[in-house]
């Protein structure tokens, strides 16, 4: 009869397995009805016809600067950024989630129990009085249960750990792509700055010799009081925003200092003379931009949180249903009395647990996990909206500080002549010293109105290549966590091969 019963527990656990079911949506990317229609040319920097783009690798952008400084920062930001090196930690933890996902399909209890005892008697009364007797009793078991992934409990809850860690591996992309515009942002803002305080410093020169010139007639009687004081005004005044530069430029360097982790003050890099600010050629572009956007590393990164939180869906589903278990047990017990003899035991069969009675807290559960869902797919869609945005706002920014430059340059050229103009007429006495203090501030307000445009151009060129997505690429093990940081970690903790073993790749 026993024999019966444990064939029918078999088969009926077999069947059961057989019949076993994924609950829960499958997932699919979120379709974002306009990019495919979105057939923007970037104010005419689209031309599918040129083979190549003009930086030639969108995801080493910086080198179209031609600046080795620069390459040689990035790198090092690279090698060093804190922030980075948290998003690279993270994808160690996700896959250790991943591992802890990946081991709950299998038996979920695996214990082991043993015991031994003692037992030590004697009489404390009669003839015997004194006499010891000794007991010792053994036990030992082991215990298994697994639960039957009917329902796909397991199942979902993998597909969710692998969406998390590749949504973590596309967040440190992503991580790459802002480290990569903020140092060459703050780098060519630093050398504006400094191109700006050298402009304001020579200004002061031209505006100092006019002064010494008022200063020179008004001691030999031949100009007023009112010129020497406006000269020196306008003198005073140029020389006081040179502070205030000098505080911009020492920020920025500290600023750049703690995107390569450095404390205040060790940037070797930045010393020297101003240098020129870059003269950049016409931005080019050989793809549809809708092309480019969806491969953006934060929409990826998007799009994977999407489905992480489809599949807990199905996990949360599974709750409502019965759990259907496998259990067995082997155990063994002895002892010393040679009257009694060892025995074993084998105990195995099937559970069922059924959580009926659970007052909508499991149905509320799946609406919760709903609602996540459709939070992450509107923010899947946002994402996409904004880069669309990022995308277009650059564009249109290159386009027209290019534009606004050129017209820059002319008016620069014609202040410059101005001033020579008037400072050649009023020597010879054609006209007065308003004439030159004008042309003097023309020609400061339009020196520094050059740099700063040139600045803001290279600022919308770096933010373009951001908004498509470049400066990130595939970052091995070894990059991710660097050796002094990973042995640290085996020291503390026992990781496996986690911390070397290649990243999973992600499916298609």
């Amino acid at each position: 009869m026993r024999v019966g019963l444990s064939r029918i527990s078999f088969i009926a656990a077999a069947v059961l397995l057989q019949a076993c079911t994924t609950l829960g949506p499958d997932y699919s990317e979120p379709d974002v009805e306009w990019v495919d229609e979105w057939q923007t040319s970037l104010y005419g920097q689209v031309d599918e016809q040129i083979k190549e783009p003009v930086a030639e690798d969108l995801d080493f952008w910086w080198h179209a600067f031609n600046d080795p400084v620069l390459n040689d920062l990035i790198d090092i930001a690279r090698r060093e950024n804190p922030g980075l090196r948290v998003a690279g930690l993270a994808i160690a933890e996700s896959r250790a989630l991943m591992g802890i996902a990946t081991g709950s399909q299998y038996p979920q209890v695996q214990q082991a129990t043993g015991s031994a005892a003692r037992v030590d008697s004697w009489q404390t009364q009669g003839n015997n009085s004194g006499d010891h007797s000794d007991l010792n009793n053994y036990n030992l078991g082991f215990n298994v249960g697994w639960e039957a992934d009917f329902w796909g409990r397991y199942q979902r809850s993998i597909e969710s750990a692998d969406a998390a860690f590749f949504s973590s591996v596309t967040n440190q992309q992503n991580a790459q792509v802002l480290l990569s515009a903020q140092v060459a942002q703050a780098y060519f803002s630093y050398r504006t700055t400094a191109q700006q305080i050298e402009i304001a410093k020579t200004n002061a020169g031209l505006q100092k010799r006019s002064l010494e010139i008022t200063e020179k007639l008004y001691d030999s009687g031949q100009d007023s009081e009112l010129d020497l004081q406006q000269a020196k005004t306008q003198y005073l005044a140029t020389l006081a925003t040179i502070p205030s530069l000098q505080i911009s430029l020492q920020q920025l360097s500290n600023a750049l200092g703690a995107l390569l982790a450095r404390p205040p003050g060790d940037m070797p890099e930045l010393e020297g003379e101003a240098q020129e600010l870059p003269e950049l050629n016409a931005l080019m572009i050989h793809e549809i931009p809708g092309r480019l956007l969806m491969r953006r590393p934060d929409i990826r990164t998007a799009a994977w949180q999407v489905a992480a939180q489809s599949a807990q869906i199905g996990v949360a589903r599974a709750d409502l249903y019965p759990s259907i278990s496998l259990f067995g047990s082997l155990g063994w017990s002895g002892n010393s009395l040679g009257s009694t003899v060892d025995t074993a035991t084998l105990g195995v069969g099937p559970s069922f647990t059924w959580n009926l009675f659970n007052y909508g807290r499991i149905e509320n559960n799946v609406r919760v996990q709903d609602s996540r869902l459709q939070q992450a797919i509107e923010n899947y869609q946002n994402t996409v909206l904004q880069a669309a945005r990022e995308i277009d706002d650059a564009a249109i920014s290159v386009v027209k500080t290019h534009e606004q430059g050129e017209i820059l340059s002319d008016a620069l050229a014609a202040a410059e002549r101005s001033l020579t103009l008037s400072t050649s007429r009023y020597r010879e006495g054609y006209s007065d010293f308003n004439r030159v203090l004008d042309a003097q501030r023309a020609l400061a307000a339009q020196s520094n109105s050059v740099v700063g445009n040139q600045g803001a151009h290279i600022n919308a060129v770096i933010a373009f290549y951001k908004s498509l997505g470049g400066g990130w690429e595939e970052a091995t093990t070894e990059q991710l966590i660097p050796e002094a940081t990973r042995q640290i970690m085996e020291q503390r903790t026992d990781w496996g091969d986690l911390l070397t073993a290649p990243q999973p790749e992600p499916p298609e």
